[in-house]
């Protein structure tokens, strides 16, 4: 059955206007339930517009497509743990990216097919100007479809194999990386006057996308393990605009309006990042941490104190505000779910209990909070860095849950730290404070941290998870 396209246009209209809720939806927990179904009520309608438009031929290859899709993602959204979250988002960006670059292509090809043609030829260059002027634009648009798309796979692969352990998360130093990406950059530009001044060509084409996956891989590549959580905000902006690219290609509204919203969005998400861990977005492109990250070994930080699972329990039991900062190593040890029977019993017992939530703490942003929402913690004690911060100086007992980097002093303190000047956590500043870890070891930015050696800090070594457990059993 074939619909008018002025059906399509009103359902894509329709579309577009649910992924807009949708995104309003996600922006709170409270509401992030209904966004989603938002966004996947509008996924639907967008589908079914699109097959049932009479221009859409093969329909039983899109479904044949769809099933096996639809097969893989339910597959691996029941396999992977909230953990690796992270990493199965790098790796969906790289499809959208390559999924652009197929794009371009056939786009490419299919145009070049039809001016190859004499009589179209003829016609775009003797009896209709506009059409050799609209023919130069879709070159534009297809040569930028490409190279977005192209740097967008091997960016989020590399930020995959980072997230995933596969490669090494510290920041590839190559000598004069940044003159390569700027050489990069000029090139595939001139490229693209050669490409669209010749009416395309496929040597053009074909060596802009070698060196846009290159430039894809190097960039990331150059960027420390700390500035992940900004990474993957990027590549999330980047596939965005990977698809908008894709959408103008094909001349699908829909296509061009979702790809600009979650262009834009990730972009500010990426902004927001960056503003706090108080750098440009320019720096976290460039290297950001990890990049000339030296620990001192020599440095003398003092003894750490060593607790007990019976001793904390002990210390929770005598304090009336309690404040817990969750990391990456609370997801890795899933932790989450002791720890709010802990939170439950220490509420029962009429002490206070918060949450405090750093903008990059874990591997993605709102990592911690998705975590915490499985669990079931009430939102209404989930709090932010800024809202809780004034906090810690009037608190008795912090827990430190696998954060490290994000309640570092040395940011604070020392201005000749790699994360001097970066806003954290001001843990330090509580009566007592309690870190949970599996050894003495640095985070994921390499950078040593004073907090362990404070005389306020004791150090509970061990699985996150048993050691909630044991402290709860104790309480």
């Amino acid at each position: 059955m074939e619909f008018s396209q002025e059906f399509i246009s009103a359902a894509y209209i329709i579309a577009a206007l649910l992924f807009i809720f949708s995104l309003a939806g996600l922006s709170k927990q409270e509401t992030a339930q209904t966004g989603n179904w938002y966004g996947i009520v509008g996924m639907a309608i967008a589908l079914l517009a699109t097959i049932a438009d009479e221009r859409v031929s093969s329909v039983g290859v899109i479904f044949v497509a769809m099933a096996i899709g639809a097969f893989i993602g339910l597959r691996l959204a029941r396999k992977v743990e909230m953990t690796q979250m992270p990493e199965l988002v790098a790796i969906l960006h790289s499809f959208v990216g390559l999924a652009a670059v197929l794009v371009g292509y056939n786009s490419y090809f299919e145009a070049t097919h039809v001016v190859n043609n004499e009589l179209a030829q003829l016609a775009i260059t003797v009896i209709d100007p506009k059409a050799q002027i609209a023919m130069n634009i879709h070159l534009v648009e297809v040569f930028l479809g490409v190279f977005i798309g192209a740097v967008t796979f091997t960016g989020s692969v590399v930020a995959f194999g980072k997230l995933r352990g596969i490669i090494n998360s510290s920041a590839l130093m190559l000598p004069h990386r940044h003159k390569m990406n700027l050489a990069a950059g000029v090139i595939s530009f001139i490229l693209m006057i050669v490409f669209v001044q010749n009416g395309g060509g496929n040597m053009p084409l074909f060596l802009m996308t070698i060196i846009a996956l290159v430039f894809g891989w190097h960039l990331v590549a150059s960027i420390g393990g700390a500035d992940m959580p900004v990474v993957v905000s990027m590549l999330n902006s980047y596939s965005g605009w990977a698809a908008a690219a894709a959408g103008f290609m094909l001349s699908n509204d829909l296509l061009i309006v979702t790809g600009a919203l979650v262009g834009s969005s990730g972009a500010i998400l990426s902004y927001i990042m960056c503003k706090a861990m108080n750098r440009s977005f320019i720096s976290v492109i460039a290297g950001g941490f990890g990049t000339n990250v030296e620990v001192a070994a020599d440095v003398d930080y003092g003894e750490h104190i060593e607790t007990n699972a019976e001793s904390v329990a002990d210390l929770l039991k005598n304090a009336k505000s309690v404040i817990i900062t969750p990391g990456y190593g609370m997801a890795v040890a899933q932790a989450q779910y002791p720890v709010y029977e802990m939170t439950q019993k220490l509420i029962e017992k009429g002490i206070k209990v918060r949450f405090g939530i750093h903008p990059v703490a874990g591997r993605l942003p709102g990592h911690m909070n998705v975590l915490l929402a499985e669990a079931k913690v009430p939102y209404d004690i989930v709090l932010g860095m800024d809202e809780i911060n004034d906090d810690f100086e009037e608190t008795d007992v912090v827990l430190v849950i696998g954060a490290n980097d994000t309640v570092n002093p040395a940011a604070a303190e020392d201005p000749t730290s790699p994360i001097a000047g970066m806003p954290v956590l001001e843990v330090w500043k509580a009566k007592n404070v309690v870190v949970f870890k599996r050894s003495m070891n640095t985070g994921y930015a390499g950078v040593q941290n004073p907090l362990f050696f404070k005389e306020n800090t004791q150090m509970l070594f061990g699985d996150a998870k048993d050691s909630v457990e044991k402290i709860f059993k104790a309480l």
